[in-house]
């Protein structure tokens, strides 16, 4: 039974990291969100992955990234009807440019 002593140890090593890393907090959050969820989802493990995601340092990250991508498209739909007005303000002051002349 001696050989199990240092198993046993670096069992218990291991479980403390985990324990100190949040891991262990995090994982039962995760668990208990899913038994208490009412209607279960197919997957389970996807369930816990996309839990798991969202609980990641990177969560701040990528919103900051989609909110700044949304902020730019919403600049780019601006400055494309803004291209539209001038070129039509421009057409209707000078229609011969189409043609290749130049005033």
């Amino acid at each position: 039974m001696t050989s199990f002593r240092p198993a046993d140890s670096k069992r218990e090593e291991y479980r403390k990291y985990l324990e100190k890393a949040g891991v262990l907090d995090s994982l039962t959050k995760i668990l208990v969100s899913l038994y208490e969820e009412p209607e279960k989802p197919n997957n389970a493990l996807d369930f816990l992955k996309q839990h798991l995601n969202v609980a990641g340092p990177e969560t701040a990250d990528v919103e900051a990234l989609r909110l700044q991508v949304s902020e730019l498209q919403q600049k780019v739909e601006q400055l494309q009807d803004e291209n539209k007005e001038l070129r039509a303000k421009l057409q209707q002051e000078n229609p011969d440019e189409g043609q290749g002349s130049e005033s």
